[in-house]
């Protein structure tokens, strides 16, 4: 796909870069002049997708998580990756309050946030390869009620 402008940045698999990784992403689609709501529905997927590769992909041990970003016209592109354990079962990993991580007091909310916030979210995931998480956002909606 060729898109109007991208970015693409790598970084640590520790919790520290969420916080980043979410600063990034809407400093980066802020280009579009995006609406607040846009801005916080993006950094709340992205903290969501970030924070899973971290605690879920790689099991706080160490990695690298990869983050892209691009957008056409209002159409804005978001890719989280990382290489780690992989999802066994994507289905039963995106059922409301399922957790795979029950003792380190997870919600089990995390794909269904990034469902909730995005347009469209696309997972791929092989077991003992990594996971990568597609997500996409059209900016700048009028929505009035």
């Amino acid at each position: 796909m060729q898109y109007e402008n991208e970015m693409t940045i790598q970084f640590k698999a520790i919790s520290e870069n969420e916080a980043f990784a979410r600063v990034v992403a809407a400093t980066f689609i802020s280009q579009l002049n995006p609406t607040v709501s846009d801005i916080t529905d993006i950094k709340t997927a992205v903290s969501e997708a970030v924070t899973n590769a971290i605690i879920h992909g790689y099991e706080n041990k160490e990695g690298i998580v990869t983050l892209f970003c691009g957008y056409i016209e209002d159409k804005v592109s978001i890719i989280v990756t990382d290489k780690g354990k992989g999802i066994k079962d994507i289905e039963q990993a995106r059922q409301p309050l399922y957790t795979s991580k029950p003792e380190l007091e997870r919600s089990g909310m995390g794909f269904t946030v990034m469902e909730t916030f995005m347009d469209d979210m696309i997972i791929e995931s092989v077991e003992g390869v990594g996971t990568k998480i597609t997500m996409t956002k059209i900016v700048n909606q009028n929505t009035f009620l």
